[in-house]
């Protein structure tokens, strides 16, 4: 499979036979702020970005990890940043796709608060199971949960979490009902699923892929349109009867509303650079990462699909968030 990577190339070169580039980049130090704790999927391609747009444009670029409410704390800090480049947000599905539909009250809104910048690139889910569960294939699963409404256990990493969202899409698409248990996070779910108390789960695949290389875990399905290169075997619901169907965790480069057009241009252009460098491209595959790059429109329009789509979700749902 050839990772997909869109350059935005006509625009770059548009506003660079212009002059349009001699836009002075942000003096002193550039921070890309994080809405989780260091050590995560998003904090890592946060830093990879940050050392190589360092390099390139002569200045630091620094991570800064402002944790809390699932990224949007630190999405709440960014948009009241001064729009001149130096403060940047890693944008995540939380923040940027489900909280709008699932926080009416948000201190921020994603479409007049934030100026897009570029996709860094989208993971899939993964449909887990313990490897002792006897049913371990996608319509076996449907099959089950249609024989026992109500009774066959899912977990998730919380109420509006990306994973419970990608559950609630499946119950939907097919037509069954299941008991959804809510955890504060992925370690506890994950424990109790080897502990047989919870049976299914969607998943990150950051998360997931240590317990399926173990052994300890077994991929159903995955949640993307394509499979993802690190997992080829394991098919996508898409192509299992599930037409269209797609669930991906996903990131990307933001900074506040009102960025000078051309510096969001050249940022755009040298991350797009960033991102097709083979070391990077390798980084991002240990992630299941694809699909990065682009115009700013293109990530744009991106987040406004994400938002409509699982706005709808949560409202036939009913999901409400934790109180």
């Amino acid at each position: 499979m050839k990772r997909r990577l869109f350059t935005g190339g006509v625009v770059a070169a548009a506003l660079s036979a212009t002059g349009a580039f001699a836009q002075t980049l942000p003096k002193g130090v550039t921070r890309i702020v994080v809405g989780f704790p260091p050590g995560g999927g998003t904090d890592v391609l946060a830093r990879l970005l940050a050392q190589k747009l360092g390099v390139m444009w002569g200045i630091p670029v620094v991570v800064e990890n402002k944790a809390g409410a699932a990224g949007i704390i630190a999405a709440g800090d960014v948009a009241k940043s001064q729009p001149d480049g130096s403060t940047l947000l890693m944008a995540h599905i939380n923040s940027h796709g489900i909280a709008p539909g699932l926080q009416p009250g948000l201190s921020y809104s994603v479409e007049r608060d934030f100026t897009p910048i570029a996709l860094v690139g989208a993971t899939p889910q993964m449909l887990i199971c313990a490897s002792n569960q006897p049913v371990k294939t996608l319509q076996g699963l449907v099959e089950l949960c249609r024989s026992r409404p109500g009774e066959i256990i899912f977990g998730s990493a919380g109420n509006g979490s990306a994973q419970h969202l990608a559950l609630e899409l499946f119950k939907a698409r097919a037509n069954i009902d299941v008991l959804h248990v809510p955890y504060k996070g992925s370690a506890p779910l994950v424990t109790d699923m080897l502990g047989g108390h919870v049976q299914y789960s969607f998943e990150g695949m950051t998360t997931a892929t240590q317990y399926l290389a173990g052994g300890k875990m077994t991929a159903i399905a995955q949640t993307r349109t394509k499979r993802s290169k690190s997992f080829p075997a394991v098919p996508t619901l898409a192509e299992s009867g599930f037409e269209g169907y797609e669930a991906s965790i996903w990131f990307g480069l933001v900074g506040p509303a009102r960025m000078n057009p051309a510096l969001v241009a050249r940022m755009n252009q040298d991350v797009n650079t960033v991102l097709a460098m083979p070391d990077v491209i390798a980084r991002l595959d240990q992630f299941g990462a694809e699909d990065g790059g682009g115009s700013p429109q293109r990530f744009g329009d991106f987040m406004h699909a994400e938002r409509e789509k699982w706005a709808r979700i949560i409202k036939t749902a009913n999901i409400t968030v934790d109180k």
